[in-house]
């Protein structure tokens, strides 16, 4: 089975292949031709997804999957949430976008935290969506060099390393993206 997972971010990408196994074939946006952004504009993370996975499909015929992932704040009421990416601005930089949360949090006691990532398929004219939830914390300060986005600053539940400091065997076990993901691909298994 082919599918087209639309996104553009390398990084996701890699995470994702290393789930999926040898029966699906993974095509990227690139692979298919598409270098726009995609567009982002519903309220929800949840509909972000499926806007993304029906432009791909009406644009370019494939069916595919997307994905949106927020990270949502106890103390700053959801936030960044749907804007996650571009938190700190339309230049989507992730050292921006984590300076400005950790200034924000200083006030706060409560740094609980939460990663939500919902993916949209959209295969053979039907939607089905796969929520992935990992709850933690935010840290004070970043650690660790491997992942991306908010990685160096979110320490998972029962954890004392953020995912920045875990591999990604690890991050995927735990991680909010890889639980969606592993719906998804049982999903797929039994079609």
């Amino acid at each position: 089975m082919k599918i087209v997972f639309a996104t553009n971010n390398t990084s996701k990408l890699k995470e994702v292949q290393a789930l999926v196994h040898n029966s699906i074939t993974l095509l990227s946006l690139k692979d298919i031709g598409c270098f726009e952004d995609i567009p982002e504009t519903q309220n929800t993370i949840k509909d972000n997804a499926i806007q993304k996975a029906t432009y791909i499909k009406e644009t370019y015929g494939y069916d595919c999957f997307a994905d949106d992932t927020g990270l949502e704040v106890t103390a700053l009421h959801g936030a960044p949430g749907i804007y996650s990416a571009r938190y700190a601005g339309e230049q989507r930089n992730a050292k921006d976008n984590m300076d400005k949360l950790l200034h924000e949090l200083k006030a706060h006691s409560n740094r609980e935290a939460q990663f939500k990532t919902v993916i949209a398929l959209h295969y053979k004219g039907q939607f089905h969506t796969f929520t992935g939830i990992c709850k933690g914390e935010i840290t004070t300060k970043k650690k660790g060099t491997y992942g991306f986005g908010y990685d160096p600053i979110f320490k998972p539940k029962g954890y004392n390393k953020t995912f920045a400091e875990m591999d990604l065997e690890l991050k995927n076990e735990i991680g909010h993206r890889g639980k969606a993901i592993r719906q998804l691909i049982y999903f797929l298994s039994k079609l």
